[in-house]
C-alpha cells in the first residue's frame, strides 16, 4: 500500500497534486532542470519524500537525452482527428519534459523526406509518424535511426517500431450493425484511398453487410478523405435511387455527403441516415449531430507518447502493436428507416 493509504501506485500526477504544481514541473525537478522556481522545487521534493515516489526506469533514462524534443510528422492537419490526437500526445510528452515539433507534409509529399531529414539533423530524441502516408525509403530510414512510434497507420512494419492504431474493421462493424438495427438495408459506403486502415474499414463494412444477409445491397464508392470528396461521392449516390443510409470513411467525408443529400432535396435523417468515422470535433458540433465511430484519438495520442518514452529508454525492444477499441457515439444523423424524420434516441 502507498504511503497515502491507497492500493494504487504513486504517480507523477499524485506528486504534482500534492505539491500543488504541474506534472511538467515535477518532471523538470526529477530531471534536474534549472527551469523550476526554488519554491516549486522544495514543494515537489517534499511531496516525493512524503509519498515515497520513485520515478520509473523509462522516465529516468530520459535524463541522458540531449534535445528533449520529439519530431511529429502528420499526414494532413486539416483532418480534425489530429486535434485530439496531438492534445493527448503533447500533454503526455510534457509529463516527461519532452516537447513536440509538428510538421505537416500534406502540401508536398516530397516535403515528407525533407522534414524527416530535418528531424534527424536536429537530433530529436524520437519520432512519431501520424496518419496515413506513403511509406518511402526516407521514412524507413528515419524510423530505423530514431526511436519511432507510428499512430493511425498500419502500412509499415519494422522490428523496433511500435504501432498504435484503432480497430478499423470493428468500428465499421459497429456502424453497419447500428444502421441495420434501425431497419436499414440499402447501406452504402464511401471508402477511402489505398491505405491499410481504410481497407480495414471497407472490409469491416462488407463483412458486416454479408453477416446481416445484405450482400446484394453492398455499394461502395471510393474517395479521398476531404469534405469535397464527400460532396462529390454523395452527389453520385443521390443522383438516382439513393440508399437509405451511408457509412463513410471519416467525418469530413460524411459532412460533405450530408451536404450533397441536402442539395439533392433529401432530409437527414428522414430520407437518409449517416454514420461517420472518427467522432471528431465536427461530429460533436450540435448543428451537425453526426453519429460516428469514436476511435478515441486523444487516447491514441497518450498511448503513442507512453510507447515512445519506453522506446527511447529501450530502443532495441521488440515492436508492439496496440489497437484501441472503438465505440459508437449516437447522435441525430441516424434514425429508423421506419420512422422518417425521427431522431435516434
Amino acid at each position: 500500500m502507498s504511503p497515502g493509504g491507497s492500493d494504487y501506485p504513486v504517480t507523477l500526477r499524485t506528486v504534482a497534486e500534492r505539491a500543488g504544481v504541474s506534472k511538467s514541473s515535477v518532471s523538470r525537478v526529477l530531471q534536474g532542470s534549472s527551469r523550476v522556481s526554488p519554491e516549486a522545487r522544495a514543494a515537489v521534493e517534499a511531496a516525493i519524500a512524503e509519498l515515497g515516489y520513485r520515478p520509473n526506469a523509462a522516465a529516468q533514462s530520459l535524463g541522458a537525452r540531449r534535445t528533449r524534443t520529439i519530431g511529429v510528422l502528420v499526414n494532413d492537419l486539416r483532418q480534425p482527428w489530429f486535434v485530439d490526437f496531438l492534445e493527448g500526445l503533447g500533454e503526455r510528452l510534457a509529463e516527461h519534459d519532452l516537447h513536440a515539433f509538428v510538421a505537416d507534409g500534406r502540401l508536398d509529399r516530397e516535403l515528407d523526406d525533407r522534414l524527416l531529414h530535418a528531424f534527424v539533423d536536429m537530433r530529436v530524441d524520437g519520432l512519431v509518424l501520424a496518419g496515413t502516408m506513403p511509406v518511402t525509403d526516407s521514412i524507413r530510414d528515419a524510423a530505423q535511426r530514431l526511436p519511432t512510434v507510428i499512430a493511425g497507420m498500419r502500412d509499415l512494419t519494422l522490428p523496433t517500431v511500435d504501432v498504435v492504431a484503432e480497430d478499423d474493421a470493428e468500428g465499421a462493424r459497429l456502424a453497419v450493425e447500428h444502421l441495420v438495427g434501425l431497419g436499414h438495408e440499402r447501406i452504402a459506403h464511401i471508402a477511402g484511398p489505398d491505405a491499410e486502415v481504410f481497407r480495414q474499414r471497407r472490409a469491416g463494412y462488407e463483412e458486416a453487410m454479408r453477416a446481416a444477409g445484405l450482400a446484394e445491397h453492398i455499394q461502395v464508392v471510393s474517395a479521398d478523405i476531404t469534405q469535397e470528396d464527400g460532396i462529390a461521392c454523395g452527389a453520385a449516390l443521390f443522383a438516382s435511387d439513393p440508399p437509405t443510409a451511408v457509412f463513410t470513411v471519416n467525418d469530413l467525408v460524411c459532412v460533405g455527403a450530408m451536404a450533397a443529400a441536402t442539395d439533392a432535396g433529401l432530409a437527414v435523417p428522414g430520407d437518409v441516415s449517416f454514420v461517420g468515422f472518427d467522432d471528431s470535433s465536427i461530429a460533436r458540433m450540435r448543428w451537425v449531430g453526426l453519429t460516428s465511430v469514436d476511435i478515441q484519438p486523444r487516447a491514441v495520442g497518450e498511448l503513442t507518447a507512453d510507447l515512445l518514452v519506453e522506446r527511447i529508454a529501450d530502443p532495441d525492444r521488440p515492436a508492439r502493436e496496440h489497437l484501441v477499441a472503438p465505440r459508437l457515439a449516437l447522435r441525430t444523423s441516424s434514425a429508423s428507416v421506419l420512422a422518417p424524420g425521427s431522431a435516434n434516441s
